[in-house]
């Protein structure tokens, strides 16, 4: 592929990605895509082959990279403690998401692009799902498992990590309706005061207590 073929695809998908995260899969054509990128429709062809196929490359070419992103700031941060424990979780991940590597443009078409796929569940969520949810998921269930309660089985591990989950979620997701809610400024001090939130409600949620491991 020539310099200026590859220049036009990226153009698509940028413009792909921002029209689909604002609007959703169906109220996009692709003669809007195709006037926002400043092609025709043979490039979107000759790219991608459709509309439907566009959508599922903006989630493997952008969505998922950022996510692994935010998961390689989650490992490092974890990796960098001497000892691992339930409370060290909650706030890598916790950090990974709030004041990890994403931008806000970035983190805003992460939120837009999942809300929907949520809601909607189409093709692309099984892509999630299967390279990036489950897999991260089972990470957590492995690392926090030798800190929860005896007794605690597999379904209950994982409902307690989705609440965890979720909550960091919407932390970082909601902002603006987080701030407006809270009258705080959403700066450098806040996050730190909402990871410290997610923290201690994750450590009484969990039930491992404080327990540490190597």
């Amino acid at each position: 592929m020539g310099k200026k073929d590859q220049i036009t695809k990226e153009r698509i998908l940028n413009e792909a990605e921002a029209l689909f995260a604002k609007n959703g899969y169906d109220a996009v054509s692709v003669r809007g895509i195709t006037a926002a990128a400043r092609c025709n429709l043979a490039a979107v062809n000759y790219h991608f082959g459709n509309k439907q196929k566009l959508y599922l490359e903006v989630f493997r070419a952008r969505w998922v990279p950022r996510a692994r992103r935010v998961q390689a700031y989650f490992r490092e941060s974890l990796a960098s403690l001497d000892t691992v424990s339930t409370s060290a979780v909650a706030q890598a991940l916790a950090e990974a998401f709030l004041k990890g590597p994403l931008s806000d443009e970035e983190r805003q078409r992460q939120s837009q692009l999942m809300t929907r796929e949520l809601i909607q569940p189409t093709e692309a969520f099984e892509l999630l799902a299967g390279d990036i949810l489950r897999p991260f998921f089972k990470e957590l269930a492995d690392t926090l498992r030798p800190f929860m309660p005896e007794g605690l089985g597999n379904e209950g591990l994982m409902l307690n990590i989705l609440s965890m989950f979720s909550m960091v979620i919407y932390f970082n997701f909601a902002r603006a309706a987080v701030s407006r809610i809270t009258g705080r400024e959403y700066d450098e001090s806040f996050k730190d005061r909402l990871v410290e939130q997610i923290v201690g409600f994750s450590l009484n949620g969990l039930g491992g207590g404080e327990s540490e491991g190597a």
